[in-house]
């Protein structure tokens, strides 16, 4: 059976009255005509089934239609608004005010505008993960062009105070730049209040289709933009292209759906979310790390101590959820927006983002409460302190979770020297943990002092892990060595 979908965060699936409209649109003539083409009934019916979508978009967060930019999905939003901005802006002055939390379509941008002799001020969140208005005013200069910083952590889902970000910019001439990918579809937004200048949207996080978003440009901001790629007078020429209807049109139907239900369907998520918070508040080392009060509803971010992240998840089949630490397989890095936030590496490591979502029940809930309470207990008890240790045992420790694997070998040895028993305690993903059940039985009854180890490239190949793993394989190699040199003092 599919796992229950509690990972609403990285997408959300297509609402069905979003599905049947883009299949009307593939189907029909609407799904036949250039929408650029001005000279037949087939472009005409295209152009005006995307302006009513754009329309749709608009209502929204509160905008004019004709502010409403068709792009691929707020990554490309994010480009725009910003290497478009500096593009436009650069000889007024070259600095960029952001957040080290913000998405990485976001801090890439940022990186490439220091390459091209930008400076960028990078801001730090409190401990709870918001950025200070406070930090924003003292970080702006009389060179700061733009400032962007996210309505919604999509890891955290902490709400930061645009508003009063927004205040801050327009008193001292500088344009915000949000992006909203999370937000949109879970809280009401009205730009006009908010006070800013460019939102980045994805359709596909508000149960629309993939591969289509949108930036919110203001006419105060609409001077100063500059496209990014050519080809085309397209979407008041910021972005060519030919527009692709059936995803335009899926885009509007899931704008107006989400404007219907944001209020009922936020009530609904965070009451799964808060049964699921209590379900698990007795659980022992666990860390919230999304905001008391300002937070996204529906998505909970929780760190748990005494487990490895990639074990946790691997025990959990029944429900589909997503670590919120940004970790490379082979590098083992933890978040990012997690230690910005001063979390501990090791903790960071074992993190879960859980995000409910519009069709969701109670009983999901439920399920994700017992699997992780489940799996918890269950990899805890395999690292637990006790047996194997004891007299006849010596141990050889290698790595750490901060470095995204930690062994510890046990070995037992009888009267002729030779290995009676070996077990592995370790904090490692699940294929590492495959080699080591391997390994247990192929080393029991060899001689301490020549075991014929193998090398870890060939336990990578013989049990079929990814050469990526090889670096955490190395750990185990050198917690068996010093496990059996211990046995060797004895």
């Amino acid at each position: 059976m599919k796992p229950i979908f509690l990972d609403h965060a990285s997408t959300t699936p297509l609402d069905p009255v979003v599905a049947e409209i883009m299949v009307e649109v593939l189907k029909g003539d609407l799904g036949t005509g250039n929408p650029s083409s001005g000279t037949h009934a087939f472009g005409w019916d295209a152009a005006t089934a995307i302006e009513s979508a754009r329309a749709e978009v608009a209502a929204l967060i509160g905008a004019r239609a004709e502010d409403i930019i068709f792009t691929s999905g707020a990554t490309e939003s994010d480009n725009l608004a910003i290497l478009g901005f500096a593009r436009g802006r650069a000889d007024q002055g070259r600095h960029l005010v952001t957040s080290r939390t913000e998405h990485k379509a976001v801090l890439d941008c940022a990186r490439q505008l220091e390459k091209r002799g930008w400076q960028v001020g990078w801001l730090t969140p409190d401990r709870d993960g918001r950025i200070d208005p406070a930090a924003v005013a003292a970080a702006l200069r009389a060179d700061t062009q733009l400032v962007s910083i996210m309505q919604a952590n999509n890891e955290t889902g902490v709400v930061h105070d645009i508003a009063a970000i927004a205040m801050i910019c327009r008193a001292r001439g500088v344009c915000l730049h949000s992006d909203a990918a999370q937000s949109v579809g879970r809280m009401l937004i009205n730009v006009e209040s908010l006070g800013i200048d460019l939102l980045s949207i994805s359709a596909h996080k508000l149960y629309g289709p993939k591969g289509i978003g949108a930036l919110w440009v203001s006419p105060r901001a609409r001077p100063w933009i500059e496209p990014i790629m050519w080809g085309g007078g397209h979407e008041r020429g910021l972005r060519p292209g030919t527009l692709a209807t059936h995803q335009i049109v899926g885009f509007g139907r899931a704008a107006a759906q989400a404007r219907e239900h944001c209020e009922s369907d936020a009530r609904h998520i965070e009451a799964l979310a808060e049964r699921f918070r209590s379900g698990l508040a007795d659980l022992g080392g666990l860390r919230w790390n999304d905001h008391p009060v300002h937070r996204l509803p529906g998505l909970v971010s929780l760190s748990i101590a005494g487990v490895e992240g990639e074990s946790l998840i691997a025990a959990m089949p029944a429900i589909a959820v997503s670590s919120g630490a940004a970790c490379d397989s082979a590098s083992g890095e933890p978040s990012y927006v997690l230690r910005a936030q001063g979390v501990k590496a090791e903790l960071a490591q074992s993190t879960l983002r859980v995000a409910f979502g519009r069709f969701n029940t109670e009983s999901d809930a439920a399920v994700a409460v017992s699997a992780i309470r489940e799996a918890v207990t269950e990899l805890r008890s395999q690292d637990a302190p006790g047996s194997p240790a004891g007299v006849y045992w010596k141990m050889g420790k290698s790595g750490s979770l901060r470095e995204g694997a930690q062994v510890r070998c046990f070995v037992r040895l009888d009267a002729a020297r030779r290995i009676a028993a070996v077990e592995f305690r370790a904090a490692t993903c699940p294929g590492v943990r495959v080699v080591l059940e391997g390994l247990k039985s192929e080393l029991v009854g060899r001689f301490a002092a020549t075991p014929e180890l193998g090398d870890p490239r060939d336990w990578a190949r013989r049990f079929g892990l990814p050469t990526e793993k090889l670096g955490r394989l190395f750990r185990v190699e050198d917690a068996l060595r010093a496990a059996l040199e211990a046995a060797g003092e004895t």
